[in-house]
């Protein structure tokens, strides 16, 4: 399974989320998916490759050209796609993604899981998406989202996401 996921390319203010999202990388290579990514060496994102590339595991990375004209991108990546901009990355990214996790990131992950709900909303992607809520981080979004729910009352406004706290919720994506 390709595994899409969406994190900062900074790498916060929690020391915690560097070892979570090592954490998550070594549970994705141990569990035979590969990882789908931004493409970028820094911060989280690099973080997450070098965890699934030491575990032995397959990373894809998109990468607009302007990173690459700044050497953003994470050097011995299985696989690394240009695209001429963050538009057509993240096209790339849903395209290639089965199963979709926004781990704590900035206005940009943001950005990216909201697309991906907004097509699962239109029926056009039929895939999880999945909130990495660690330390409580997307409560917000998940109260918005509740909230959002109750007053459309509306069955064209599926229940699609997942908040996990922890590792071991993702044995429900196998």
């Amino acid at each position: 399974m390709n595994i899409t996921v969406y994190l900062g390319a900074l790498r916060g203010n929690d020391p915690v989320l560097k070892d979570a999202v090592k954490e998550l990388g070594t549970w994705i290579r141990e569990n035979n998916h590969t990882l789908i990514y931004g493409g970028s060496k820094s911060g989280l994102m690099g973080y997450i490759a070098e965890s699934v590339l030491d575990a032995g595991g397959d990373v894809i990375g998109i990468e607009p050209q302007f990173f690459i004209d700044e050497e953003l991108q994470y050097d011995g990546l299985t696989e690394l796609i240009i695209t001429k901009d963050m538009t057509e990355r993240k096209t790339k990214m849903i395209e290639l993604g089965d199963a979709f996790i926004a781990f704590p990131g900035g206005t940009g992950t943001l950005e990216e899981i909201s697309e991906v709900m907004s097509k699962i909303s239109l029926k056009q992607l039929n895939a999880p998406c999945i909130f990495y809520n660690l330390n409580d981080y997307y409560r917000g979004m998940k109260e918005l989202m509740s909230h959002m729910i109750e007053m459309v009352h509306n069955k064209f406004f599926p229940v699609f996401m997942r908040f996990f706290r922890g590792l071991k919720h993702y044995e429900t994506l196998n």
